[in-house]
């Protein structure tokens, strides 16, 4: 199992909650769509941030991310170079999102607190 963590950077004529609200209520369902991604995506999550602001730690000016993971890197490149993510998912994805500056990473994810199954 793979892991693909994106950190988002919105589409610079998008507001912060029309961004969020595109996220969440268009490009997700849209992905759900996509044929291979019932064979290969495991798991989708968007994280979105909140408004509050910590005392003791400072983060980066990111606009969401996406946390996808995968049966394998095959898998993943079966779901992104499928027709369906070409024909319409990736044309919803340059509506809202600012790709030049989202940052993309692979790799593979190790449990330290809060394994899956120890939060049933």
């Amino acid at each position: 199992m793979i892991k693909m963590t994106m950190l988002l950077k919105r589409n610079p004529k998008l507001t912060q909650e029309e961004f969020v609200k595109h996220h969440i209520e268009k490009h997700g369902p849209l992905f759900r769509q996509i044929p291979e991604a019932k064979d290969h995506v495991i798991r989708y999550l968007q994280t979105h941030p909140i408004k509050e602001k910590s005392a003791v730690i400072g983060v980066n000016d990111f606009d969401g991310t996406a946390e996808l993971w995968f049966d394998s890197v095959d898998g993943l490149d079966k779901v992104l170079s499928s027709d369906f993510y070409k024909e319409k998912v990736w044309p919803d994805e340059l509506t809202f999102l600012d790709h030049a500056n989202t940052l993309v990473m692979l790799g593979y994810q190790d449990d330290i607190i809060g394994d899956i199954t120890e939060l049933k």
